[in-house]
């Protein structure tokens, strides 16, 4: 499940030289992640996500982040609607931030572009990237507080990862989902907090993890869980709808008689 581009195909660097005459049309959708079915979730969102996304912890040991489940295939994203919108109430910033992302070297990020995402253009539609005078334009100070709040954020995770990794809290975990119908689907490859192993930690551990929230969060974590039923209700619903409109393709389209037209006469 690789987390970190997912969505993106080419994010080069935003420069003057480059992006001069570039603008960023908003293309009020999310078309772009019809093929991934879970995203990264920084800790703060956990609170928004847990009420309707199950939430999971992916990655290799050592570089683990949570992440939110969105379907069950591996291109299968329960979560768009036909027309591109966004059927849940919170959309994660992982997606929101999206045409934008940093890149890292050491110290150093740099605000990136996907060029390939279908509202960037050179034609002044939407927001321009740099003003006359070759300066970022409020629009792109704007995306730099985001990805830096956004990155903020990112390392806070880490930290709170790391911390549950070396607590031996996570286990490796197969979700079974049941579909309407009687179809029984799994999904692997992903880490989920072991409940007994929660309980068992020392009365110490407990109280630090209380302190800084992390309690608050792997409880959060455990209640979305519960949200892999509602992902089979979704996926059932999904079906039905693909189903109907393949059907609705196929009707033959009915011929309206000609309407009887008036005989004229002409003296």
């Amino acid at each position: 499940m690789p987390m970190q581009l997912l969505i993106y195909r080419t994010a080069v660097p935003v420069s003057r030289a480059r992006h001069h005459d570039c603008a960023i049309e908003p293309q009020g959708g999310y078309s772009f992640a019809a093929a991934v079915n879970s995203v990264p979730l920084m800790a703060v969102e956990f609170a928004q996500a847990a009420s309707e996304y199950p939430i999971v912890f992916a990655g290799q040991p050592g570089d683990l982040v949570p992440a939110v489940i969105l379907g069950i295939g591996s291109n299968e994203n329960l979560f768009l609607t036909a027309d591109g919108g966004w059927a849940g109430n919170y959309v994660p910033a992982f997606l929101r931030r999206y045409p934008f992302v940093f890149s890292r070297d050491g110290e150093r990020f740099t605000l990136c572009v996907d060029e390939e995402y279908q509202g960037f253009n050179r034609a002044s539609r939407g927001q321009a990237l740099f003003d006359a005078e070759g300066k970022p334009t409020g629009y792109t100070d704007q995306v730099l507080t985001f990805l830096q709040e956004y990155q903020e954020q990112f390392n806070r995770t880490q930290a709170f990862c790391a911390r549950v990794e070396q607590l031996g809290l996570l286990e490796p975990m197969q979700a079974q989902v049941t579909v309407e119908g009687g179809d029984r689907l799994s999904l692997s490859g992903f880490q989920a907090v072991n409940r007994d192993r929660l309980k068992a930690l020392p009365a110490e551990v407990l109280s630090e993890l209380a302190r800084n929230d992390g309690l608050d969060l792997l409880y959060l974590h455990l209640h979305a869980m519960r949200n892999f039923d509602a992902l089979g209700r979704r996926l059932a619903a999904h079906r039905a709808a693909t189903a109907a409109a393949a059907a609705a393709a196929a009707a033959p389209t009915a011929t309206a008689e000609p309407a009887a037209t008036p005989s004229t006469a002409v003296h």
